[in-house]
Order: structure tokens, then C-alpha cells, then sequence
């Protein structure tokens, strides 16, 4: 009933920016919190940054400062905005929603499919 498609990932070098983005679409009445995971392949998915309906904002340690979280509400979607970027950002970057869809009075998480960020001389 919802689907949720990112863009924007690919290769970088050190120092560079890229910009991914994530589309929630489907029968949607509304969307809390709207997140960015990512994961190395053997390790934990890890959560990068979160923003609120309200536009309340969360970072990971790793990426404060570096890293902007932004969302467009009438569009359903959110942005990852990275600059600064470093070899240890290489991963797949997944987009989460927490999703009310229509005829529902409940929230439930979403996933996107994943874009692989490399960073890499």
C-alpha cells in the first residue's frame, strides 16, 4: 500500500557531497517521523538521522555537522543532504516512514529498497 523509492546514491570521492532522496507514495494519510539507516554488509543497520512531522531533528554522532536531514510534507519526501563525506560513509542507505495509510488508524514502519553511497580515490 505504500511505497517508499530513494535516489541519489553513487560513487564520490573524499570530501564530496551527495544528495539522496526518498518518495513515500500509496493511499498515505499522513507520516510521522521520516528516518535514514544505513548498513555496511556484516554489521547492524545503523540509524543516520531522523526528522519529525514537526521538522524536529536527530543525528547520529557520526554524522552531526556534516549531515542534513530536510523533509517537503506536501511531497512526502524526505532528503539526505552530505557533504564532507568520508570513506567510512560507504554503505547502503535506507529510507524509513512511519506511515498512516487511509482507512487505517494506525502507524506502521516502511522500507525503501536501499541506494549504495561509496566514497572512495
Amino acid at each position: 500500500q505504500v511505497q517508499l523509492v530513494e535516489s541519489g546514491g553513487g560513487l564520490v570521492q573524499p570530501g564530496g557531497s551527495l544528495r539522496l532522496s526518498c518518495a513515500a507514495s500509496g493511499r498515505i494519510f499522513s507520516i510521522n517521523n521520516m528516518d535514514w539507516f544505513r548498513q555496511v554488509q556484516g554489521k547492524q543497520r545503523e540509524l543516520v538521522a531522523s526528522i519529525s512531522s514537526g521538522g524536529n531533528t536527530y543525528y547520529a554522532d557520526s554524522v552531526k555537522g556534516r549531515f542534513t536531514i530536510s523533509r517537503d510534507n506536501a511531497k512526502n519526501t524526505v532528503y539526505l543532504q552530505m557533504n564532507s563525506l568520508k570513506p567510512e560513509d560507504t554503505a547502503v542507505y535506507y529510507c524509513n516512514a512511519d506511515v498512516r495509510t487511509l482507512y487505517s488508524s494506525i502507524f506502521n514502519d516502511y522500507w525503501g529498497q536501499g541506494t549504495q553511497v561509496t566514497v572512495s580515490s
